[in-house]
């Protein structure tokens, strides 16, 4: 009997909240990763913007669109993504971590916020594919976010596209106004070094916590967790993940994607137009993003 082969999975590098409405070489990347692969059974999203004292997994069967970010035109408050959830995943979700501990199926509290739902309205503008959330736990340690995305391995086999959606440089206090489509040197640097990292051992992908830029890159680590869960599906398969898209933008955010086991082009640099800006005036830690 033939194998089949995984379902592809993803790291998305999402930036603004303003991404899912407007037209760039990075939302050209998330439409031509989401046109290249199979048909998922289900999306299971890990996003920054789920970032709790515990691990969860939404089990609504209609997911609220969240609109977790501020003073963004209205334009972005009225879009809805209103894919279906799967209650039956979640209980897929805590049977393929344990003995790590699912605390609950979140059938009210959450949804899908806008880490997940401004990459998706590009990659399945359909909104037609059950989407999942699983909670990043705060308490826990970078190698512990690698070993639980390997654990995950196995819903890839059962049609389940494994998404995380951060950034891999994200401070939002440095950011450059000057600078659209520019990046810091230690912003460089940081996001050459995870990228020899994800290319050829994955499985050190939490060293860089020990890299002179990591306090740069990662003030916060919320958005740089979720390429943890692509690294250890990655180190499960024995395979390297492909950039999918790169470049910078702000000075102080990385816009890469990375995707693992997907046949698509890579978006190159240059060309469209570059990652969409937080509205002036906002700050940068109130937007949310």
């Amino acid at each position: 009997m033939t194998a089949i082969p995984p379902m592809p999975a993803a790291f998305l590098g999402h930036g603004s909240p303003m991404n899912a409405l407007e037209e760039n070489r990075y939302t050209a990347a998330w439409r031509a990763f989401g046109a290249a692969v199979p048909r998922p059974r289900a999306i299971l999203a890990v996003s920054a913007h789920w970032h709790i004292d515990g691990l969860a997994v939404t089990a609504m069967p209609r997911p609220r669109t969240i609109h977790d970010f501020y003073g963004f035109p209205q334009a972005l408050f009225d879009l809805q993504y209103p894919a279906p959830g799967l209650p039956q995943l979640a209980e897929e979700v805590a049977d393929t971590v344990a003995p790590d501990f699912v605390v609950g199926a979140d059938r009210d509290g959450w949804g899908l916020d806008h880490g997940t739902w401004s990459v998706l309205v590009h990659a399945f503008p359909e909104a037609d594919i059950p989407v999942v959330q699983l909670s990043l736990d705060a308490r826990k340690p970078l190698d512990w976010h690698l070993a639980l995305g390997a654990k995950l391995a196995p819903l890839r086999q059962r049609g389940v596209l494994v998404m995380g959606s951060g950034n891999l440089v994200h401070n939002l206090r440095a950011l450059d106004w000057a600078q659209p489509e520019g990046g810091f040197d230690w912003a460089r640097r940081f996001d050459a070094d995870a990228r020899a990292l994800l290319a050829e051992r994955p499985h050190d992908l939490p060293a860089l916590a020990t890299h002179p830029d990591y306090r740069k890159a990662v003030p916060t680590d919320e958005h740089f967790l979720p390429l943890l869960y692509l690294a250890g599906l990655s180190a499960a398969a024995g395979r390297a993940s492909d950039v999918l898209v790169d470049g910078f933008a702000y000075g102080s955010l990385s816009m890469a994607a990375f995707t693992l086991d997907a046949d698509g082009p890579r978006i190159a640099a240059g060309g469209e137009a570059g990652a969409a800006a937080l509205p002036r005036g906002v700050a940068p830690e109130d937007a949310n993003i």
